[in-house]
């Protein structure tokens, strides 16, 4: 298993060959909360341009009222408190139909609720980078997504940058420091210690050690 810093170029690159095996293929970045996967999805889908889109799986949060009736609401982000489902029916649907656009949901933090039809998957895409935390777990729904993907890439950070990004999520979500910190240590970081079970499953592990290069877009 290959563990490397590439750069964003060499990376688009390598993403754009697995087009080869079909008319659109899917692209999966799994990893820890905090480790950098969307960023680095969204900076991909830059890179290469017109044939390629974006499919966050944030978009399958369960809404508040939802996770609210199942109990959830203090384990926002969880594995059961996303629609996997729905996740799996869509990276089906973007496979199949390959002819028209296809609209894909998101998470919205400034209303804290999923929004539908954020992005899109143009008609003409033949890649489709998905990105999200559990993608690599063995378990009902998720190993039926990672089935359909090209490859699967494992994104990570250490522990430390993990732990400073998400505290200063929730600190831009509203909560005070103490409430940031109370919320990562028991719901991100279980979350994250889950993910890491799933890091065997991946083709390619990527640290973001590098990550302002994706930021940067050199």
């Amino acid at each position: 298993m290959e563990i490397a810093e590439p750069t964003l170029e060499t990376l688009a690159a390598d993403a754009w060959r697995l087009t080869a095996a079909g008319p659109r293929v899917l692209l999966g970045l799994a990893g820890p909360p905090g480790a950098g996967k969307s960023t680095l999805a969204r900076a991909l889908v830059e890179r290469i341009g017109a044939g390629a889109a974006y499919l966050p799986l944030d978009g399958f949060h369960l809404s508040n009222a939802q996770l609210e009736r199942l109990g959830l609401t203090a384990r926002k982000g969880s594995e059961p408190s996303f629609d996997v489902y729905g996740y799996l029916a869509l990276l089906r649907r973007v496979l199949a139909e390959t002819e028209r656009d296809i609209y894909v949901p998101d998470f919205d933090r400034t209303v804290d609720e999923p929004v539908a039809a954020r992005h899109r998957v143009a008609a003409g895409a033949r890649l489709v980078v998905t990105e999200g935390n559990y993608l690599g777990c063995d378990l009902p729904g998720w190993r039926e997504a990672r089935e359909l993907m090209g490859a699967l890439w494992y994104v990570d950070a250490s522990v430390d940058v993990r732990q400073l990004r998400l505290v200063e999520r929730q600190l831009t979500g509203g909560r005070t420091w103490s409430g940031a910190e109370e919320w990562v240590r028991t719901n991100d970081r279980p979350n994250g210690e889950l993910v890491e079970e799933s890091r065997g499953r991946a083709d390619r592990i990527l640290s973001t050690i590098g990550m302002d290069m994706f930021n940067s877009r050199q």
